[in-house]
């Protein structure tokens, strides 16, 4: 096999990836054909399309798009070459100099030595870079790309020419400091897609205009669920319908944890930096804290996760093995210091809840513990009808503990998703595990097909040992426990914001903040709504009442657009009947039915959970 052929094998582009990473050449070239004295930093293939980092005289904008198009069409046309050189790194340093290009001028300058490369393959996100010799090792060389006019400092691989790149879009603009630092120049990041054929290109673009009609920060305001204020960056208002949201997914969190033996605590929101120190927190996560001082000898930190809390109460006392598994957990307040450049309506906050647990198991639980976490999870997922998968964080740069330990923690692991899910069936993300033990990361895909990372399970050996915590085995012997984190939710802001964007604020009946809207024709029928809505009161059931001058057509509209699943309209026949007709927010039309039928009806859907109407 050639050295070419080597290289592209190892870098494991997909065929849709490299297809994408050229596209990017050729939006660099072409932008190049409109600005001669263009800079360019990097352009790598991205999940759903591309981007490339320029320094432009001029700001782009979505005006600029379509030329910049039909010269990148022109260039696909010529079915131009990707011709790959390999340059010494004075060559490429003399060539880029007098090009005027510093960006890749400093990647160069910055290549690593050999024995540091791997370390900086997990540190740099320069895509594009590569360097190899005959040996495969990395070497004084480096690896250059052209196509047509447009030549680049680029690992690869590319397609054979630019005839093979397929349908593309360009997408939008922003803006993107130099390597991530915000002391370092900004840059203008264009972003396109690129597809194999006009139908999947077509396909992606519905579900982006669809993902904009479902944005949660867009229907969070329509259907009244939540407010940011810029006095509070990134710590949600829940309004009244959002908070019964909430509260529902907490009830339900509650119920179901309850009957698999957890006990809920709470905890200070406020601890003194020393309970920080033991955990490890102040060491590797200071600078995400909100830290209050609160004079020159002490410092307080507010509470970025519960793992310490958890510690503290299970010290609280001395332990029996008996008591183990010992499953404890919380929904308490939790604040992380986040850049404002990041924070995401509910998806990337600084004050949220987490539906936690830690539980205290001794070693030859953990397996059979792990399975009743995965029948929690698959529950908390299946009812909402979310398809899931899981992904495998090993040991990162910076753990705590010992090599030993660490090694049988993953063993452990990988054993348990082999059992569950099959060999192959998950991702592995090597350096990604918390830095006390290693994790699965839970990841839902909606509605759209879109990926999130939601909840996490963690196996920890390190913070037990850490805060002194012991148990007294059968044979009278003091024992560490091993420690189970686990969040299946994740956070509930960021569940909720999916859930709202998956079902494009449709819940499940038995979520929606409003259950039933009852609809008067006349105000002489408004004695009889009154009625209507303390019986369904008197069930449990939420209901409003809209008795206002509009026509019911109108009060229809309206409850529909707010997702209300059922309306109830009441006229002349439905209050000489005691009924109720009854429409759905499907806009089916149900027809009259008595009053208790429906309050049957609806309390079956509610019970069941159910995801039909």
């Amino acid at each position: 096999m050639s050295v070419e052929a080597e290289l592209e094998n190892s870098i494991q582009y997909s065929p849709l990836q490299r297809m994408r990473h050229s596209a990017a050449h050729v939006m660099a070239e072409a932008v190049q054909e409109m600005f001669p004295d263009a800079k360019f930093g990097i352009g790598p293939a991205i999940e759903d399309g591309f981007y490339y980092d320029f320094d432009l005289p001029r700001p782009l904008t979505p005006a600029d798009f379509p030329e910049i198009e039909q010269r990148m069409a022109k260039i696909i046309a010529g079915n131009y070459p990707f011709v790959r050189e390999h340059w010494s790194r004075l060559k490429a340093l003399e060539y880029f100099r007098q090009k005027g290009q510093p960006y890749k001028v400093e990647i160069i300058e910055n290549l690593p030595d050999q024995e540091q490369v791997g370390v900086y393959q997990q540190q740099h996100n320069f895509p594009e870079l590569c360097q190899v010799n005959e040996s495969k090792e990395w070497s004084a060389e480096v690896t250059i790309y052209q196509q047509h006019n447009f030549l680049d400092l680029c690992r690869g691989p590319h397609v054979e020419h630019t005839g093979q790149i397929g349908p593309f879009k360009l997408m939008r603009v922003a803006g993107a400091y130099w390597r991530g630092d915000e002391h370092r120049p900004m840059l203008q990041r264009l972003y396109g897609t690129a597809w194999f054929t006009q139908e999947e290109l077509d396909q992606y673009l519905y579900r982006l205009e669809e993902a904009q009609n479902r944005d949660h920060r867009k229907l969070g305001r329509e259907l009244e669920l939540f407010h940011f204020d810029v006095t509070a960056p990134g710590m949600p208002y829940w309004l009244p319908k959002g908070f019964k949201l909430l509260t529902e997914l907490i009830n339900f969190w509650r119920i179901e944890h309850e009957k698999h033996g957890y006990q809920e605590f709470s905890a200070p929101l406020l601890n003194d930096q020393k309970l920080w120190e033991i955990s490890g927190h102040w060491e590797h996560y200071k600078d995400d804290m909100f830290l209050v001082p609160i004079d020159e000898h002490t410092t307080y930190g507010l509470k970025p996760m519960g793992c310490p809390s958890a510690m503290m109460v299970f010290n609280f006392k001395t332990r029996s093995y008996r008591e183990l598994p010992l499953r404890l957990s919380d929904i308490d307040i939790l604040h992380r210091h986040e850049r404002a450049g990041t924070l995401h309506g509910l998806l990337r906050v600084q004050k949220f809840q987490q539906d936690d647990a830690h539980i205290f198991v001794t070693e030859d639980q953990i397996e059979q513990e792990f399975d009743g976490v995965l029948e929690i999870t698959h529950l908390f997922y299946s009812i909402f009808d979310l398809k899931y998968s899981f992904r495998f964080g090993t040991r990162p740069e910076g753990y705590i503990g010992d090599l030993e330990t660490w090694n049988k923690a993953e063993a452990v692991l990988r054993n348990i998703l082999d059992k569950h899910v099959g060999p192959g069936n998950y991702i592995v993300a090597a350096g990604d595990g918390a830095f006390y033990g290693p994790k699965i990361d839970i990841l839902m895909e909606d509605a759209l097909e879109r990926s999130w990372q939601m909840g996490t399970l963690q196996l920890d050996f390190q913070l037990p040992r850490r805060f002194g915590c012991s148990y007294i085995d059968k044979d009278g012997q003091i024992k560490t426990p091993v420690v189970i984190h686990r969040a299946i939710y994740g956070t509930l802001e960021r569940f909720i914001g999916i859930l709202i964007e998956h079902t494009a604020g449709a819940f499940p009946v038995w979520l929606a903040p409003v259950h039933v809207r009852i609809i008067t024709i006349a105000d002489r029928h408004v004695p009889y709504a009154q009625e209507v809505m303390q019986r369904l009161r008197e069930q449990g059931i939420r209901v409003e009442l809209d008795h206002s001058p509009e026509r019911m057509n109108a009060k229809i509209r309206a409850a529909q657009l707010q997702k209300i699943p059922y309306m109830l309209v009441i006229g002349d026949k439905e209050q000489q009947s005691q009924s109720v007709s009854v429409r759905l927010r499907t806009n089916k039309n149900l027809g009259v039915t008595p009053l208790d039928t429906f309050i049957a009806r609806i309390n079956n859907v509610i019970k069941a959970r159910s995801l039909e109407l």
